[in-house]
């Protein structure tokens, strides 16, 4: 445990240096950016630009001058908005985090339940979830975005079809981004119970009277939920990147649709901001997952 918790500042650093590297890298003269795209500037101008964002320092220095600044909560000034990026990111953070969290709900509770139909009913029910899962994991979030919205928010008009606030509103974005999602879970919890159910403390239970229904819960289902949970968590902590098409296609001003509006204006600090975040996010949320493993799979503790 303080192993993988000593890690999570390794891996953060590297990933802070490869983003702001990215950046530092970008083609183009970052002047004209910072310039607000404006091409005939006099080179007084150009050299006012350049040293009030400190561009003639060492990419080290520019990169310890950001870090510091980040590390302190201070993630610089937007070019775009003229705001800082941490109030911008503070506005916008609730709206994706609540569609985060409701199409984990989604995908959790019936990716779970389909792969546990589809290992004990077998047959045709196997096969129908297989290839419907199948699919669902072929298809574009984009593609589904826009039939969802074709189908239930202008034919029918069930569902409104742009911006977010309410559960009404999230629904059709947040089945959109579980759909890829539900697909994955439930081929993970078909194949981790098939295996489960193979095993002999599950032929001991069968063969003592136990009921069907009580030898699924306590028996393959309990030892299946090691895989189950890893793979939730792992889904989970790369569905705040996956908002990014999610966001732009329904409306929601959330960070995906931030950083997509941050990449096509050049507006550098927004960008690396939001990167640091996701990458933040997704390291954080892949190790609580690395360590309760172990106490949801007690043959892991064991094994360790």
């Amino acid at each position: 445990m303080i192993r993988k918790l000593a890690s999570l500042p390794a891996t953060l650093l590297a990933t802070s240096f490869v983003i702001f590297g990215a950046a530092y890298a970008a083609p183009g003269d970052p002047v004209t950016f910072l310039a607000g795209g404006k091409d005939n500037l006099s080179p007084e101008h150009i050299a006012a630009v350049r040293a009030q964002y400190h561009l003639d320092d060492p990419f080290v220095v520019q990169y310890g001058r950001w870090l510091g600044d980040a590390v302190t909560g201070d993630l610089g000034r937007s070019l775009q908005y003229n705001d800082q990026v941490g109030d911008l990111l503070a506005a916008r953070l609730p709206s994706t985090l609540g569609l985060v969290a409701y199409s984990t709900v989604l995908f959790v509770v019936f990716g779970v339940g389909l792969g546990v139909l589809a290992a004990v009913r077998g047959g045709r029910v196997d096969a129908a979830v297989v290839a419907g899962t199948t699919f669902a994991t072929s298809v574009p979030p984009f593609v589904v975005a826009t039939a969802l919205i074709s189908l239930f928010g202008v034919q029918l008009g069930w569902f409104p079809v742009l911006g977010g606030g309410s559960l009404w509103h999230l629904t059709l974005p947040a089945v959109t981004l579980a759909t890829g999602a539900l697909a994955i879970i439930s081929r993970v919890t078909r194949q981790a119970m098939i295996e489960q159910r193979e095993l002999d403390h599950v032929t001991v239970a069968r063969a003592s009277g136990l009921s069907e229904r009580l030898i699924v819960v306590r028996h393959v289902l309990r030892g299946a939920l090691g895989p189950i949970v890893t793979m939730c968590g792992l889904v989970t902590a790369g569905m705040l990147a996956g908002t990014v098409v999610v966001e732009t296609a329904f409306g929601i001003s959330g960070v995906g649709s931030l950083l997509v509006h941050a990449i096509n204006t050049h507006d550098f600090p927004v960008t690396q901001a939001v990167l640091l975040l996701m990458v933040a996010a997704y390291i954080t949320v892949t190790t609580l997952v690395e360590l309760l493993q172990p106490l949801i799979d007690p043959r892991t503790r064991r094994a360790a």
